[in-house]
């Protein structure tokens, strides 16, 4: 499954991950969605992220959420 990488342009530091590039699963309340990468068949995802569970979550709701926060705003 090639995993989409998805920002959320109302909602600081949400992302998403879908299986199909348009993002018609994801929470309307968070829209707009930007796409903002690929994660290719087989590839790791980013930042150490559960391949196996980011597809289970899809499987199961269409979508995967997750928060990036910048090591800058970590440590503030």
């Amino acid at each position: 499954m090639r995993l989409y990488i998805f920002k959320s342009e109302t909602t600081k530091g949400l992302r998403a991950f879908a299986d199909e590039p348009n993002g018609s699963k994801l929470p309307e309340k968070h829209r707009p969605w930007t796409i903002v990468g690929v994660v290719g068949a087989g590839k790791a995802p980013p930042h150490n992220l559960s391949r196996a569970m980011i597809e289970e979550a899809i499987d199961a709701n269409g979508f995967q959420l997750w928060r990036f926060v910048r090591k800058e705003e970590a440590q503030a």
